[in-house]
């Protein structure tokens, strides 16, 4: 079982324009309501490609109800916390000539509510793989993927992480699995910007030195770049195809090599997979579906 934890997971209205203008009224001429959330989107691609998945993280109200209910039509299980008060948030997202993102806040959650997430973690066996992804809201512990892995620290499981500074590497000395920087993130991380792969890589070691297994860096129209815990160090391009939605790509991509390296047990086809997920996604109006990234995947050759 693949376990994902979403801290403040959404409902996403999408909308598509013809062209945006901040002067006059604005028409949209396609409008849709899906989740969104980074470990939700690792969970629903993997039930794509058929792999099982357990979403845990915290709902609220009636906009978590009908999230839940989007994700179980998805295949996705759903072991949420449900909060007492408040709504999961509806984040908007406007697609016209260029893309605009209007994320809301979220729901408040208590210190009672982290506890009961962190009890619904101990499900977690031997062989699964814990996914967390994604911030940590502010009324939450900024700790809270450090707690997640002190409690499950006697577990025999693979763990991929994907967040952002110190909440990522905070987590290194629990030597997780996987974890997933694009290059912007991983320059963070030293203070500078990645031009080359020889830069790129020469980071992504420093990483192994702090206890990462496995690092994945994503590189929009670049590739991606993937330095397995042997030491070798992989590349591959992209596949030829239009950008339609930057939403969820790097998501797509953690989903797909989880699913590869399950599949196969070898870091270069988990890197394809990977790849082919999210530039399938890229390609898409939305998640990409399981055709979709079969057809991507025949286009890509690891370097």
């Amino acid at each position: 079982m693949v376990y994902t934890v979403t801290c403040n997971p959404a409902l996403d209205y999408v909308m598509n324009l013809p062209q945006l203008t901040v002067d006059d009224i604005n028409r949209s001429e396609r409008e849709y309501l899906t989740f969104g959330g980074k470990g939700i989107n690792v969970s629903a691609v993997l039930a794509r490609l058929s792999v099982p998945t357990r979403a845990l993280g915290f709902t609220a109200g009636f906009m978590g109800e009908k999230l839940k209910s989007l994700l179980t039509d998805e295949g996705v299980e759903c072991d949420f916390v449900q909060l007492s008060a408040g709504e999961t948030r509806i984040n908007v997202k406007i697609r016209a000539e260029t893309e605009l993102h209007i994320n809301a806040g979220g729901p408040s959650v208590g210190e009672a509510d982290v506890e009961r997430l962190l009890q619904k973690l101990e499900g977690v066996c031997a062989g699964d793989v814990l996914v967390l992804a994604g911030s940590v809201p502010s009324g939450l512990p900024q700790d809270l993927y450090v707690q997640m892995l002190r409690r499950l620290g006697g577990q025999d499981m693979l763990v991929a992480v994907d967040a952002e500074k110190d909440l990522l590497r905070e987590t290194l000395p629990y030597r997780p699995f996987l974890i997933k920087p694009n290059h912007h993130e991983l320059g963070a991380l030293f203070g500078k910007e990645l031009y080359t792969t020889e830069e790129i890589a020469a980071c992504a070691r420093q990483l192994q030195v702090e206890g990462a297994r496995n690092v994945l860096v994503s590189r929009a129209k670049d590739g991606a770049l993937l330095l397995d815990e042997t030491g070798v160090c992989h590349t591959i391009g992209t596949a030829p195809g239009a950008l339609r939605s930057s939403v969820g790509c790097g998501d797509s991509m953690v989903a797909g090599f989880i699913a590869g390296w399950l599949q196969q047990k070898n870091y270069a086809f988990a890197l394809r997979l990977g790849a082919a997920c999210g530039n399938a996604t890229a390609f898409s109006d939305a998640l990409a579906a399981k055709a979709e990234i079969e057809a991507v995947l025949s286009h890509l050759i690891n370097k």
